[in-house]
């Protein structure tokens, strides 16, 4: 078992801890704590310890204790008997379960969304498009993920259907992770440009079938990708 590194560790937390917004210390520190394992900055099978953590930050342990119960219950980490808290992840049953959802929802916030675009919306979907394809061809590949979440996030804008938007941003962490893995190999990437125009034209055309139809194979094809990446990458998929 890897002990975690102490230092880098919450070094790596408090970047990832936004105190921009109004909510308590110990719900940024769950956040922050979330999105360091989901992004894999934490690696599974490594140890936190909640007194060393609670003194690095210099806060008491009842913070630390809460995001690490929030954790526990997201299946995130596990705890051991002797041992303490253990990170586990994200394994490749999760991506099978997010990626089904994804496609309930995706699906949905597409059709509702080819229900209500305008001309004007086509328009600035096909530039976002075009924009991807030059930023690809340049291989700007940070600027290419931004694109790839724009181009959801538009769709799911233009929905207008704010309650699906809420239950997606809660998974958005999570999203960001695959988009990473998938979009970061030149192949994937090239496919994934080719399937956005696929579902622009679908939306283009009204044509609800081959929305559905597109917008299926691109997060089946996505979710092979991604799991052969995780299974290289020897992800476990841990003990309940």
């Amino acid at each position: 078992m890897r002990v975690i590194n102490l230092v880098k560790t919450v070094d790596i937390v408090k970047k990832n801890i936004d105190l921009t917004t109004n909510i308590p210390l110990k719900e940024a520190i769950y956040l922050a704590l979330r999105k360091t394992i989901i992004l894999g900055e934490i690696g599974a099978g490594e140890r936190i310890n909640e007194l060393e953590f609670s003194e690095a930050f210099n806060i008491s342990r009842t913070p630390i204790r809460y995001a690490l119960q929030r954790l526990l219950d997201e299946k995130l980490v596990v705890h051991q008997k002797g041992i303490g808290t253990i990170v586990k992840g994200i394994s490749i049953k999760d991506a099978y379960e997010i990626y089904d959802i994804r496609k309930a929802l995706d699906t949905l916030a597409t059709i509702k969304a080819m229900e209500l675009m305008t001309d004007e919306d086509l328009e600035e979907m096909k530039q976002l498009l075009e924009y991807g394809n030059k930023l690809n061809s340049e291989d700007r590949v940070d600027e290419l993920l931004e694109n790839f979440s724009d181009f959801n996030s538009f769709i799911y804008e233009k929905s207008d259907m704010l309650r699906l938007k809420s239950i997606v941003t809660k998974l958005q962490t999570y999203l960001v992770y695959f988009r990473d893995l998938a979009i970061r190999s030149s192949d994937r990437r090239d496919d994934a440009m080719a399937e956005h125009w696929l579902i622009y034209r679908g939306i283009k055309n009204k044509d609800t079938e081959q929305i559905t139809l597109i917008t299926h194979e691109h997060l089946d094809r996505s979710l092979q990708f991604i799991v052969k990446e995780m299974e290289e990458r020897e992800i476990a998929y841990g003990e309940e």
